[in-house]
């Protein structure tokens, strides 16, 4: 009996001790871990960018498209963006004026000025601002459809080698053009140290690239490129340059005997969205036009008499004021100047955010003759402009504002045959 009772106390003994155990160390079965924290949800797809090369007009409508805003890739330059959404150099370095050219730098905001006020111009045919380095061709149209325009930046002649204006007509058309070399261009290229063959013929050498229009003034041409990053450029010795394949669209669309309109209308007035619009571009360096000393007047002058008429309609005034601040440092940026506070940080601000990519309906294909890198760009430019700086490398004095109007019938510069 003392033997079972000391068993039955030593098992006792032993409960307790596991019981103390387990108050020591807690339960033995735990309770469900608490619930994960939700991951962030992920950032919105940005919309695809819009048309930026062909347009459908309304009844007095003179602006299309519309401004975007895109971030730069890691390895963006303005070259690459410029050629992704069609247009020209000059063009997206005046809208970017802060960002460097060559490094933008992933992730930065990059406004790309796809919106355009159209020439104070006949709509019809082939018309070219060559302040805005850009050409627009309105095709034929039949009764009860509405007035379509293409548009495309272009290379215009560089200073001493000007783009005369005026009006002139395609005479013919040619593919894979052969370059008669005038004296006067080989002269140039012998002081700057190269040799040309006097006779280029098609291929990659040729600076007519592979498809030509002859208008009817000598020796100018509208044609191709062998240099795309030369487009949006000074770069040409007074003939239109296009990117190649914005040429060959062309080529295939516009007949002999279109007429050829040549404007130089540096600010454009336009109507858009119930509002008089202001796009102001740069005035070129060899405009022979006094903008100083008659601003306002040639600003007046520059409204067309629809564009009074819409003001007057729809009682509304121009800001003068805001005129002057955007004529002072143009953007390219078409901004509102007849309605209460408008400015042009706020048109920015509204600009729809897009994805960096080759937008629908585009002439290129986004792989094809991709741009050249910073070496092979500055190389270019000191052939188009020898001892100058690449643009964007320094900023230049500004420009005195240049409100123009509609271009007069100037007499074309006598530039030797086949000038390019």
């Amino acid at each position: 009996m003392n033997i079972v009772r000391v068993r039955v106390a030593l098992g006792a003994l032993a409960c307790c001790s596991l019981l103390a155990a387990c108050s020591l160390f807690g339960p033995l079965h735990r309770g469900a871990p608490p619930p994960a924290t939700p991951a962030a949800p992920a950032a919105p797809t940005l919309p695809p960018p819009v048309a930026t090369e062909r347009f459908e007009l309304e009844p007095g409508q003179s602006v299309v498209g519309e401004l975007q805003v895109v971030t730069a890739g890691k390895d963006d330059t303005l070259t690459d963006i410029a050629r992704r959404f069609n247009v020209g150099y000059e063009e997206l370095l005046r809208a970017n004026p802060k960002v460097d050219p060559w490094l933008p730098g992933e992730g930065h905001e990059i406004t790309v000025p796809t919106q355009f006020i159209l020439p104070n111009a006949p709509y019809s045919g082939v018309v070219i601002n060559i302040a805005a380095m850009r050409i627009y061709y309105f095709p034929p149209v039949k009764r009860g459809e509405p007035v379509v325009v293409l548009t495309h930046p272009i290379g215009i002649g560089k200073v001493g080698w000007r783009t005369p204006e005026g009006v002139t007509k395609i005479l013919r058309r040619q593919k894979d053009p052969t370059w008669r070399v005038p004296v006067s261009v080989l002269k140039e290229h012998h002081d700057n140290g190269e040799d040309l063959d006097p006779v280029i013929g098609p291929g990659p050498d040729n600076p007519l690239g592979k498809y030509a229009f002859y208008l009817q003034w000598p020796s100018y041409l509208i044609h191709g490129t062998n240099k795309p990053a030369g487009v949006g450029l000074r770069s040409s010795h007074g003939c239109i340059r296009l990117y190649p394949e914005d040429i060959e669209q062309f080529f295939n669309m516009i007949p002999v005997g279109t007429e050829v309109r040549v404007v130089n209308q540096p600010f454009l007035f336009g109507w858009g969205n119930g509002r008089l619009y202001l796009q102001p571009l740069d005035v070129l360096e060899d405009d022979e036009r006094d903008w100083n000393k008659a601003q306002r007047k040639l600003l007046g002058k520059s409204l067309s008499a629809a564009l009074q008429q819409q003001l007057k309609t729809h009682h509304q005034q121009i800001d003068w004021s805001l005129v002057a601040s955007l004529t002072h440092e143009p953007r390219g940026v078409p901004v509102p100047v007849s309605t209460a506070d408008a400015s042009l940080e706020q048109v920015l601000a509204a600009a729809p955010r897009v994805q960096n990519v080759l937008p629908q309906g585009s002439t290129w294909d986004g792989t094809t003759d991709l741009p050249m890198d910073e070496v092979s760009f500055k190389q270019m430019f000191s052939e188009i402009e020898p001892g100058g700086a690449a643009p964007g490398a320094a900023a230049p004095a500004a420009a005195a504002p240049n409100p123009a109007g509609a271009a007069g019938g100037k007499t074309p510069l006598p530039v030797p045959k086949d000038g390019s």
